[in-house]
């Protein structure tokens, strides 16, 4: 069976597929987007303040100084097309 971008199983055929949103849609399997979105959200409410602390505070100005280079060049193409 192929394999999706996250590793998930997929149907290799478009019946087969519509056999799997079907069972989905009545609720006969569940739907695993859903947990992986809330694997993902724990990991990203604390991840920016866990990756802060860690840091020192020079590598933190590094960052924050390529950030903001990064978002001045943008706006300038932008003023400049």
């Amino acid at each position: 069976m192929p394999r999706g971008p996250r590793g998930e199983n997929r149907p290799a055929d478009v019946i087969g597929n519509a056999v799997h949103v079907m069972r989905i849609a009545t609720g006969e399997i569940e739907d695993s987007k859903t947990e992986l979105k809330e694997y993902a959200r724990k990991g990203g409410i604390k991840g920016g303040k866990a990756r802060a602390t860690k840091l020192g505070p020079e590598r933190r100005a590094e960052i924050v100084k390529k950030a903001a280079h990064a978002r001045w060049t943008t706006i300038q193409t932008i003023k400049t097309k």
